[in-house]
């Protein structure tokens, strides 16, 4: 089971979100989110158990708890959406823009 934790200290880090985890059972992984540009933590992360009975064990425990001086959000991660191809919001432009104006044939 895939779990989403939110509200995360901008300190804790992957092997931190592990070990919160670790006494409800076998962790698969553990990620806290990264900015690409600044290089720093996003204050969400995910954490995969391979047992769902123990991961929802630590959702009900550790949803609410304080962790790092940080109120904690626990719950089970809601599959990825696809993203659209479209990486203009929307826009149908080729360009992904519309120049507006009276004459837009350049």
């Amino acid at each position: 089971m895939n779990i989403f934790i939110a509200g995360l200290s901008y300190d804790v880090n992957d092997a931190d979100l592990s070990t919160i985890f670790e006494e409800y059972g076998t962790i698969t992984s553990a990620k806290v989110i990264m900015d690409r540009n600044t290089n720093r933590s996003k204050g969400y992360g995910f954490v995969e158990m391979e047992n769902n009975e123990e991961a929802n064990k630590a959702i009900a425990d550790l949803n609410g708890a304080e962790y790092d001086g940080r109120t904690i959000s626990v719950s089970e991660a809601r599959p990825r959406q696809e993203r659209s191809s479209n990486s203009y919001g929307g826009s149908n432009n080729r360009n992904g823009f519309n120049r507006g104006g009276y004459n837009n044939r350049y």
